[in-house]
């Protein structure tokens, strides 16, 4: 098969890729999660303790939308979870309290806006990854602004008095905290009290280099009687308006319009889900997980909540004022209890940071799977660990790229070898073919078993073109997946005018050169003799088809092919004038066959 031929199949295979992924991004319905059995000892369900969506005008709003835990029973032992009741429309309409004082807290990655107003994480800067190229303003992840609201919030439940859920005032020290250069960590301390005695210290901790925050609920019960909690920690956001582009280019080459956009949870037995905002309410998470993390994703950076108890967390899923959605996943850690004058507690951990896939897997087990390369990610994983080799080598995103080229050349030679000999060998054909066309007229099926016995007369595989295909489309896909899904490129140069390798070439400079390759291939190898007219047409038109492709591409995945097709262009001219010798001499000496017509 032409190697023309080959980059048409792919093209195809290519747009069919992307046809069926929006398909399954737009109508796919993942099989609902079996939900937890009710027991009548199960946990509280703090339902809707929800932050409310701030007004434009005003400053954002935290909304009692249902009732906090009943009153406890009697029961001996330990207590058994609280009920709750249903609150309708009037009490989801109560007055909202405003923000309480603000903290800021700064580290060398993050800077944080902690809210007093129940310890909530409402604003955060990821320093290190400017929001736009050049631009002095970093990845904003969290924020309390109307359009893009996104918060972490924790809190207690209890049943035995009141506990601070989210709603729930803290007093902190300072309203700024910086973590100084020689300093290896900073715990920043939110407090709560009751008159009752119980005092509660919401502790966040924060290490050098890292994006993972400590989190650390300790109950001071100084009140007279027990005090039985539940720890719960929850994101919840909205789905941000469209992202407004300059031109056609631009929004069709956002990669981020190809990324996953949602909820994410992982167990040790369900391994890692996704769930579609879409599929919040009709497939409502609600299951018993141990040892597992739960995770809002976007494309490149997440939040997750990773709890450190052994033990079964219940997570779940909400949907919350239907006029104006907010999508809450949040996990109910188990009960404890806190005798008088004792203390007890609870931790978790935030991570609030990039998708960074060989860090991440170090973190929590299963947390690298949020950098989901699909159904290649068989290939697709150890080319990014290949990359990311030959960019500790190199120090340019760009070089591995071609490094990874030129190896998988090396690797595939022989094969790509033997397809340049048998489309020599055809196109030495081009003659007897001919006859045969001439011959048979249009009595397809005659010449095509001359054909097919000429091939074998000459020993020649018509096919063997083909397997070459094979074995770059998995690479072609996987490549794509990675420079799609890997925060490691984002933004990263690679020479000259190229200041993104994964976003598309601004001036079109590596599809056109592409452009040329391709017509170096068909100057280097003409049309074959089995090719007919329709398909001669289509391949004198592939030099431009492939670079409109190319133009919406992630520029590193054009360099990938652009350095591709030179190695190929480089190797066909080898195989092609060694081949040319090799008939020449058999010619010479008179122990070649000469191709009689037919």
């Amino acid at each position: 098969m032409p190697q023309t031929r080959s980059f048409l199949l792919l093209a195809l295979a290519f747009v069919g890729y992307l046809l069926w992924t929006q398909w399954q991004h737009d109508y796919h319905t993942p099989a609902p999660a079996q939900p937890a059995a009710a027991t009548a000892s199960s946990a509280p369900t703090p339902s809707d303790l929800d932050a409310s969506v701030p007004s434009a005008a005003s400053a954002p709003a935290l909304t009692a939308s249902a009732s906090m835990p009943a009153a406890p029973s009697s029961s001996a032992g330990v207590p058994s979870a609280p009920n709750q009741r249903v609150v309708g429309a009037k009490a989801a309409a109560k007055p909202t309290a405003e923000h309480g004082p603000l903290v800021t807290v700064t580290t060398d990655v993050l800077r944080l806006t902690i809210d007093s107003r129940g310890g909530s994480i409402i604003r955060s800067a990821m320093l290190k990854y400017p929001a736009k190229l050049k631009s002095k303003d970093s990845v904003q992840l969290f924020s309390d602004s109307a359009s893009h609201f996104f918060v972490a919030q924790s809190g207690l439940l209890s049943r035995d008095g009141a506990a601070p859920d989210q709603r729930a005032l803290f007093h902190a020290a300072r309203s700024h905290y910086t973590l100084e250069p020689g300093q290896k960590s900073l715990s920043v301390d939110f407090t709560w009290t009751d008159a009752s005695g119980v005092k509660v210290v919401k502790r966040y901790t924060f290490t050098r280099g890292s994006y993972v925050v400590g989190l650390d609920q300790q109950v001071d019960n100084g009140s007279a009687k027990a005090w039985t909690g539940w720890p719960y920690r929850q994101l919840q956001r909205v789905v941000p308006p469209e992202p407004v582009h300059n031109n056609f280019l631009a929004k069709w080459s956002d990669q981020s319009r190809y990324s996953f956009f949602g909820a994410a949870w992982y167990g040790p037995e369900a391994k890692f889900n996704k769930i579609k905002f879409d599929d919040f309410a009709k497939d409502a998470l609600n299951k018993k997980v141990t040892g597992g993390w739960m995770a809002m994703e976007q494309h490149y950076f997440m939040a997750a909540w990773l709890p450190q108890e052994k033990k079964a967390q219940q997570f779940s899923t909400h949907v919350v004022d239907g006029s104006n959605p907010r999508y809450l996943i949040r996990e109910l850690g188990p009960g404890f209890q806190v005798a008088p004058g004792a203390q007890a507690g609870s931790q978790s951990r935030l991570y609030v940071g990039p998708k960074l896939r060989n860090e991440l897997g170090g973190i929590a087990p299963g947390l690298d799977l949020s950098v989901d390369y699909g159904m290649f990610t068989v290939v697709a994983a150890p080319m990014h660990m290949l990359l990311t080799w030959f960019h500790r080598m190199t120090g340019n995103w760009g070089l591995a790229i071609i490094l990874v080229v030129l190896l998988i050349n090396v690797l595939l030679y022989k094969l790509n070898a033997a397809q340049y000999r048998s489309a020599a060998k055809m196109r030495k054909l081009k003659p007897r073919m001919d006859a045969l066309k001439e011959r048979y007229g249009d009595d397809k099926q005659k010449l095509q078993q001359a054909t097919m016995e000429m091939y074998k007369k000459e020993k020649i595989n018509p096919v063997a073109g083909c397997f070459p295909l094979l074995v770059q489309i998995p690479v072609f896909f996987a490549l794509y997946t990675v420079l799609r899904e890997s925060v490691e490129l984002r933004q990263a140069p690679f020479i000259g005018w190229i200041h993104d390798l994964s976003a598309a070439d601004p001036y079109f400079v590596l599809p056109i050169l592409y452009m040329g390759v391709m017509l170096l291939t068909q100057r280097l190898m003409p049309m074959t003799a089995s090719m007919d007219a329709t398909q001669a047409k289509i391949m004198k038109w592939m030099p431009i088809i492939y670079p409109v492709f190319f133009a919406f591409f992630p520029s590193g995945l054009v360099l990938y092919y652009l350095v591709n097709g030179l190695c190929r262009v480089a190797q066909q001219w080898w195989v092609m004038r060694q081949f040319d010798a090799g008939d020449n001499h058999k010619g010479g000496k008179g122990g070649g066959k000469k191709l009689k017509p037919a």
